[in-house]
């Protein structure tokens, strides 16, 4: 090349970067989302599983290069234990506002998540609880609370319908724990198992740390129900159910949602056969996206998959797709796109009425046969 020539060619290429400058090299932008679960506590044994199958989504959300602005999003989760406890709840909900997370899914307890939401809503954060089940959490009407499980009205009233009808039990004891969510499925339970007709011959209260059940249960005797009803956690449950047999009590337990799981077989025994719960989703899934998730899951955690790994996972998948919606990382920005999604998840299609609850839910009533759970009857709700 001359040097006339390339002189030109400096010229021309001088004159390119001026008019268009070099791009800007894609930059990472990392995505928080707050994760808050029972790490300990009395509901410590389902935080566990909850947290593996959000770093499952969270992985595939990397995977799949996401872009926002001409930036690749790198997804992670912060995760915080709120040791089942409402104090603690609230100090890690005061940790999220003041961090870079662009939502929280949290918190699993009803009497820790229902507090934590005020605080999110003031900050205009996004709050996808998933197990907070307390109808009244969703009740407040703050803007940023959701759930991606159903309410304890709906399951508690498609519970009393089964014991009533499937069951014929005409006779029916009630215990709660005292907690928003076991005294709120109780009360429902009450409620529409009396419209059925059906006799709540027995009603009691007790602490969610108590394990002596003795002066309960010899009431119990007397009145000779034909079910007892339990709205509590599935520890205290399966403490309940043993001492019931204890005391000649051979009538099935029927429990509230979060009781199908691998802690309640452990902790019930033999005694625990022929329990009765009705759970969030399907006693299945099927699909590729499925397989995915069961063989990943499968292969950090052993034994039986908790019914609402499934749900944590989708309630990541729905942050992605409200940003998508909003094309933006701006928290007000995602409060208004959560309106709008409507995503085929894991656990079906996912959407939000008025109030922020889970749209279309289906429910899996399961009986425990020799120390299994066994699925009887799928039921599909629609709003």
């Amino acid at each position: 090349m001359n040097l006339l020539a390339g002189l030109k060619l400096f010229c021309v290429s001088t004159l390119l970067t001026a008019v268009f400058p070099p791009l800007a090299h894609a930059l990472d932008r990392t995505v928080l989302i707050g994760y808050a679960a029972p790490m300990s506590g009395v509901s410590a044994a389902a935080g566990p599983a909850l947290v593996q199958a959000a770093e499952i989504a969270i992985d595939d959300l990397n995977l799949q290069a996401i872009h926002l602005k001409g930036d690749r999003l790198v997804f992670k989760l912060l995760v915080q234990d709120d040791r089942s406890d409402p104090r603690t709840g609230l100090l890690v909900a005061q940790y999220f506002v003041k961090s870079e997370v662009i939502g929280v899914i949290g918190h699993w307890n009803s009497g820790v998540g229902i507090p934590a939401s005020r605080i999110y809503s003031e900050a205009g954060l996004v709050q996808i609880a998933q197990g907070t089940t307390a109808h009244s959490y969703t009740q407040q009407g703050f803007s940023t609370a959701y759930r991606i499980v159903p309410h304890d009205d709906v399951s508690a009233s498609y519970t009393a319908d089964y014991v009533t009808h499937e069951m014929k039990a005409r006779r029916i004891a009630v215990i709660d724990d005292g907690t928003p969510f076991g005294g709120g499925f109780a009360k429902q339970f009450m409620d529409s198992a009396k419209a059925m007709q059906a006799d709540i011959v027995s009603q009691f209260s007790i602490s969610n740390h108590t394990s002596d059940f003795n002066a309960i249960l010899r009431a119990i005797q007397e009145n000779k129900p034909d079910v007892v009803v339990f709205g509590g956690v599935d520890i205290q449950g399966a403490q309940l159910v043993r001492e019931m047999r204890r005391f000649n009590l051979d009538m099935p337990l029927i429990g509230a949602s979060g009781t199908v799981a691998p802690q309640f077989l452990e902790q019930a025994g033999a005694a625990g056969n022929g329990t009765i719960v009705l759970e969030p989703g399907q006693p299945s899934y099927q699909g590729p996206q499925w397989q995915h998730f069961q063989k990943i899951y499968k292969s950090h955690l052993s034994g039986a998959m908790s019914s609402y790994a499934p749900f944590s996972y989708d309630a990541v998948q729905v942050f992605a797709e409200a940003i998508r919606k909003a094309n933006s990382l701006d928290r007000q920005a995602i409060a208004v796109s959560m309106r709008q999604i409507r995503h085929n998840g894991l656990t079906g299609r996912i959407g939000f009425d008025a109030e922020g609850n889970l749209l279309n839910p289906v429910y899996t009533i399961f009986q425990m046969r020799n120390q299994q759970w066994v699925p009887l009857k799928t039921i599909s709700s629609k709003n």
